[in-house]
């Protein structure tokens, strides 16, 4: 337990049922034509509690959440913190040895799993005899197998009568999250609920001004039964933290979370749907979501109603100054927050776009508990040009689940205190603000210099013929490395390497500007916005070699 937490004892499963109290006639959960009130929720979940209990599962036993984007993803997690267990993400995009392997990392003894993935599952289960219950959430695949159990049949014989068990629940129970970072196999951040939901704001913003709440009663007293209160759609996956730990923040100020119906990235839909809940929160991971968002809206100005939109938060990577200004051309009375933090660091920074001004791409207000650190522990002095790592502490979690070498690597003592430094480099500018350079695990040394990726995708991303791009490093006899820009263009423009290599050249050192070119059909993000760096720098190899 932290110093800065101590003094509460945040829960979610408390704050649910607070909320469940307070507005049950309102939406809680919407997909499609299915509308889920408060009070329904709080039944359904504690029917699927109750099994949890009935299949012999005990105090902090993991539950894992092997789901599309849906109402039985949330209730999955409350269901686990309502009798004190442990909610686990597992990436849908998973194979059979990723899934093999994070279930029996994770000592998962449930798993709530999507029916189409039941192929997948029963080529595993044999292999992880701990897990007690498998529960299968119907959908259009008709796949629901025999040995799992039926998760609806059993979430409609709910009340709302939460079961009882003989350890109660606290701050201190866990959430943990996955996180499949830059390399290796993916890893469990353990968070305790009291520090994530302060970690979170404890129901305040900083966008908006509104101060943490100090106890449960607080909070609770914020929500007017009388007025529609926040409508959230999480456009990104609730498998990764972005989308997750909104979804959390939003149900706890009594929201209604509206999901899309489908799994895939529909930026239609997304916007249709904006406009028939009346949307106030939109959650996007960077140009991944935000380029799509910003071709439909050029293409047909006006052919949706936005004007309930008030926010639209991208958090997980870096995305451009341009499509932001575009985005808030057509929805000039919303907010873009670009959060800077991880799984395993809440808070590190952030920055605010508006109508009436854009921040720099790259460039953060560090949040009040983060600091920019050498590798010896000094801390960077604002103005110097040095570099150090981004490092927050405070609230941190516990660590990485039964990892105790990367623990140590990423949680680590300055100043004779605890920070998590997930690894990004930046430099400080006179007036306490950041420029982040980059990963440094992914740092290209040429010439004994040393180029951060993201400055240069950065550059390139402001060129009007790119739409996204990448840089890595390819091996060069002369420098050891070669700056090498792999690039995704907008609507097929050609671009050419002398013009790339001038246009970075005149925002960036000459060392930093690429000497070699590739242009892809898309860069192929994933949901989270994250790049498979190996697989672009494959492709990189395979074609300069061609």
């Amino acid at each position: 337990m932290d110093e800065e937490s101590s003094e509460t004892d945040w829960n979610f499963a408390d704050i649910c049922e607070a909320i469940a109290r307070r507005v049950p006639e309102r939406p809680a959960q919407t997909q499609g034509g299915r509308v889920i009130t408060w009070r329904e929720l709080d039944c359904r979940v504690n029917a699927l509690a109750a099994d949890f209990l009935q299949a012999g599962l005990t105090h902090q036993s993991k539950v894992v959440c092997y789901l599309h984007n849906c109402p039985e993803y949330l209730e999955t997690m409350m269901a686990a913190f309502k009798v004190a267990m442990v909610p686990v993400n597992l990436n849908f995009r998973y194979g059979t040895e990723e899934i093999l392997y994070l279930l029996d990392n994770a000592d998962a003894e449930a798993v709530v799993f999507h029916a189409t993935f039941t192929d997948l599952v029963d080529s595993v289960r044999e292999k992880l005899p701990h897990v007690r219950r498998w529960y299968v959430v119907a959908d259009d695949s008709g796949a629901e197998p025999s040995w799992a159990t039926p998760y609806e049949a059993l979430v409609a014989t709910g009340s709302l009568t939460p079961p009882a068990t003989p350890w109660g629940r606290t701050g201190d129970d866990l959430l943990m999250l996955y996180s499949g970072g830059t390399t290796g196999m993916p890893k469990g951040v353990m968070w305790r609920q009291d520090d994530l939901f302060n970690a979170l704001g404890a129901g305040g913003s900083t966008v908006f001004g509104t101060p943490p709440a100090a106890h449960l009663e607080e909070l609770t007293a914020r929500v007017d039964p009388a007025a529609p209160g926040q409508v959230l759609i999480p456009a990104c996956p609730l498998m990764h933290g972005t989308g997750q730990f909104s979804a959390l923040k939003s149900m706890a100020v009594g929201g209604t979370i509206v999901f899309l119906t489908s799994r895939r990235f529909d930026v239609d839909e997304l916007l249709a749907t904006i406009e028939r809940h009346r949307a106030t929160d939109v959650i996007i991971v960077g140009q991944a979501f935000a380029g799509p968002i910003l071709d439909a809206l050029e293409a047909s100005p006006g052919k949706y109603d936005l004007s309930s939109l008030t926010l639209i938060v991208s958090s997980g990577t870096m995305w451009g100054q341009e499509s932001k200004d575009g985005i808030l051309r057509h929805i000039p009375q919303a907010l873009v927050f670009d959060s800077y933090g991880s799984s395993e660091a809440i808070g590190l920074g952030g920055s605010v776009s508006s109508a009436n001004g854009t921040e720099q791409t790259a460039r953060f207000v560090i949040g009040p508990r983060a600091g920019v650190f050498t590798e010896d522990g000094r801390r960077v002095k604002p103005g110097s040009g040095e570099k150090g790592l981004v490092s927050v502490g405070g609230i941190i979690p516990l660590g990485y689940y039964k990892d105790e070498a990367k623990t140590a690597a990423t949680f680590r003592t300055f100043e004779g205190r605890r920070w998590s430094v997930p690894g990004d480099w930046a430099t400080v500018n006179e007036d306490g603000t950041v420029n982040l350079l980059g990963r440094g695990s992914l740092c290209i040394n040429t010439g004994g210099e040393k180029v951060f990726p993201e400055e240069v995708e950065i550059a390139l991303r402001t060129h009007p013929a790119i739409r996204d791009a990448v840089a890595v490093g390819i091996p060069n006899a002369r420098f050891g490395e070669a700056v090498c820009a792999i690039v995704e263009t907008e609507g097929g423009a050609t671009v050419t390497l002398p013009d790339i290599n001038e246009y970075v050249k005149s925002k960036l050192a000459a060392y930093k500007a690429p000497r070699h070119l590739v242009v892809v059909d898309t860069i192929g993000r994933a949901p989270n916005g994250k790049v498979d760096y190996r697989r672009l720098k494959r492709t990189a190899l395979e074609r300069l070699d061609a």
